[in-house]
């Protein structure tokens, strides 16, 4: 796991991945190169979307699993294992605990690789990472639970009894407990893993590219015009450093919350009496709160106009990402937007700051948004766009370091009218 420091949050403390400089899906497969692959080495992470619901409740042993790939795996002259490709397997254990201090555990095998064109492949390895969960990971890839006495509920509860003989606040605390804490694994559809070869993987042949679409020249044009003199960092309120500027969208905001919305992202909600209320709750009963509110940011003196959030099973951890209008339009007239998009990994608490930590590598960040909207349907176009002089490392506003290799994704969105006819044609 990689190492995470802090970023301010005001709080104190949603389900699709691929990086590539191309775009928008074609409707055949890209051609395969008429030679024969290296294997891949052990150790080669796939990143992987689950296609089948999962639960310690409900699934059994020996049940089937599928997941499919995410994004590109590159090999030296091209793609090995191109996005779409599937992996199926079998469920090997799958135990859900009878009393309050056993844990729940998911073994998901995958055992078969199937590549258009190729056919099936066996492939060895084991799950490293089931990304914004709450349970933990053995090393063989097992999944294991958490249990209720390791809850902030049970754990505030405990510390206020101590503290104080006036119950008031631990009562108003238990209140915002729902029932009983679900301790099950449950993954959806949709949830994000990481797998790791642990044998060479030989793939036959590669794929020449991507068989993505990149942008138009005159709108790469434009877009390389915009970043050249726009600002590269996001600043808070009083004006200290934020997020990194990543990311730049082409559409009109319907075909953003179109496109977002397709993708698995939320957005979050505005702060009010009960959107905290239900951040609280969350928090408490460790759960996952999809709309929760973020900490304003801003830009060209401006908070974000959009701000779009996925997460699973619990507040500490969810991909997040803020997005500013411009004042520039594309040569089709549409608006053009400039992003921030971060990942949260934790929480971090050190004097005078409770904040989220968060993941380093903004890339990996922008790979995951890239990866999300393509799989959404809704992008025509997608490049990895450079700026003069670019920020590549940096600390955040509480500490936390970070680096980038600079670049902005840009996306091209489909119009959402144009998609809705095309749905109705269908």
């Amino acid at each position: 796991m990689r190492s995470t420091r802090a970023r301010t949050s005001r709080f104190g403390a949603a389900l699709i991945g691929f990086s590539i400089t191309g775009a928008a899906l074609s409707s055949a497969s890209p051609p395969r190169v008429q030679a024969a692959a290296s294997p891949l080495p052990a150790g080669t992470v796939l990143y992987l979307r689950l296609q089948t619901a999962v639960s310690t409740k409900i699934s059994k042993e020996g049940q089937s699993i599928t997941a499919t790939v995410s994004r590109d795996v590159a090999a030296q002259g091209g793609v090995a294992i191109p996005v779409g490709a599937t992996l199926k397997g079998t469920i090997v254990k799958c135990s859900q605990p009878t009393t309050a201090d056993e844990r729940a555990e998911l073994l998901m095998n995958f055992t078969k690789l199937t590549i258009a064109g190729e056919g099936d492949l066996s492939i060895t390895g084991h799950l490293t990472s089931v990304a914004n969960a709450r349970e933990s990971l053995m090393a063989d890839g097992t999944v294991v639970g958490v249990i209720e006495s390791e809850t902030p509920a049970v754990l505030l509860s405990g510390a206020l009894a101590k503290l104080s003989k006036n119950s008031t606040i631990a009562d108003e605390i238990q209140k915002q407990r729902i029932g009983q804490v679900n301790t099950a694994i449950e993954y959806p559809v949709g949830t994000d893993l990481q797998f790791t070869i642990t044998e060479p993987l030989a793939v036959g042949k590669i794929l020449a590219s991507s068989g993505l679409a990149t942008l138009s020249l005159s709108l790469r044009t434009s877009l390389q015009d915009l970043v050249t003199d726009a600002p590269q960092r996001a600043v808070s309120k009083d004006n200290k450093p934020g997020d990194p500027v990543n990311l730049v969208l082409v559409g009109s905001a319907q075909d953003i919350e179109q496109a977002f919305r397709n993708a698995g992202w939320i957005p979050a909600k505005e702060e009010d009496t009960q959107s905290v209320a239900d951040t609280v709750r969350a928090v408490i009963n460790g759960e996952g709160y999809g709309a929760a509110p973020v900490s304003n940011l801003y830009l060209f003196g401006r908070k974000e106009d959009f701000a779009f959030e996925k997460m699973l099973n619990t507040f500490n951890k969810r991909h997040h990402l803020r997005l500013w209008q411009t004042s520039v339009r594309a040569p089709d007239g549409r608006p053009i937007w400039l992003g921030a998009a971060t990942h949260d990994t934790g929480i971090d608490i050190h004097p005078g700051v409770v904040s989220h930590a968060t993941d380093p590598d903004l890339d990996d960040e922008r790979s995951q948004v890239e990866a999300d909207l393509v799989a959404s349907g809704d992008v025509r176009a997608v490049q990895l766009i450079s700026r003069p002089n670019p920020l590549t490392n940096g600390m955040t506003a509480t500490g936390g370091a970070w680096h980038t290799d600079g670049r902005l994704l840009a996306v091209d969105l489909k119009a959402e009218g144009a998609q809705a006819k095309a749905g109705s044609r269908e």
